[in-house]
């Protein structure tokens, strides 16, 4: 914390706490708000040996996905890309369960 707050510049852990709060709420008002037709990407970032949640995620989702990328980036990382078409709801369903995921290190949703 002390590493965001000097490179960000907030002026106390309780106002990056605060910052940090705020953008989470954001997040989800903006996936809670996605409805009807829509398009997004998905990023999400693992451990090479933590595949099991995606390849899981990918098949329980899989009307709504139109395109899946895996591209090992070091010999321990990966990312997966995945292109998504269908319903607002389930796309924000989608990026939800993979955020739960502890295996999971990132993700990152773009609507397009």
């Amino acid at each position: 914390m002390d590493q965001i707050q000097e490179s960000v510049g907030f002026s106390s852990r309780s106002e990056l706490v605060r910052a940090a709060i705020r953008l989470l709420l954001e997040d989800t008002k903006a996936k809670d708000a996605l409805s009807g037709r829509a398009n997004a990407v998905i990023v999400v970032g693992h451990a090479r040996d933590d595949e099991e949640p995606v390849t899981r995620l990918k098949h329980k989702f899989e009307d709504i996905v139109r395109t899946h990328v895996h591209v090992k980036v070091s010999h321990e990382d990966c990312v997966e890309v995945f292109v998504l078409a269908g319903e607002g709801k389930d796309i924000a369903a989608m990026t939800k369960e993979f955020e739960k995921e502890r295996k999971i290190r990132s993700v990152r949703l773009l609507q397009v």
